[in-house]
């Protein structure tokens, strides 16, 4: 005879393959349900809807042109006054290459350092190396770097406003 445990499993079972069926046959929620067709839809209409626009054949005048513009934009304000290979080379791209933060009227990643007092910056390179401030940037670019490394681009941050004075004289 069976046992009341083994009536109870069947009933479940059934119901539950019955609730599978009734599920399937009323939207897919395998499928992703009413959501998907939704998504599904959203698809369709976005790309009936959307135009491609071609860009126009440029002659070689203005492909010369963009590329002039390219390299000027690349190499920002580069003569505004000289900086070090290293600050060009590990600093410039965020920074700016005068220490703006800006680069042709466009805000860069990193922030302001023109007129920061040089212990200041020391102070938050060391930071930034010893992971006290966090930017995981800022410390792969200081990570081999010594102290007196660390020292060097301080000061040579420190002087831009004097450097950038006797420019104007």
């Amino acid at each position: 005879m069976l046992s009341l445990k083994n009536i109870i499993v069947g009933v479940l079972t059934l119901g539950i393959v019955g609730l599978m069926v009734m599920t399937y046959m009323g939207g897919g929620a395998y499928q992703g349900g009413e959501h998907a067709k939704v998504i599904e839809d959203f698809g369709d209409s976005m790309s009936q809807k959307a135009v491609v626009a071609q860009p126009e054949e440029k002659d070689d005048r203005a492909k010369e042109q963009e590329q002039l513009k390219a390299l000027r934009d690349k190499a920002g304000n580069v003569g505004a006054f000289q900086v070090s290979q290293a600050y060009k080379t590990k600093c410039a791209s965020c920074h700016g290459v005068n220490g703006s933060g800006e680069q042709n009227g466009k805000k860069l990643m990193g922030p302001k350092l023109f007129g920061q007092d040089a212990e200041k910056v020391y102070t938050d390179l060391v930071d930034f190396k010893a992971g006290r401030k966090e930017n995981m940037i800022m410390k792969g670019l200081l990570m081999n770097l010594s102290e007196e490394d660390l020292r060097v681009f301080a000061d040579e941050i420190g002087e831009f406003p004097a450097r950038a004075k006797a420019l104007e004289e």
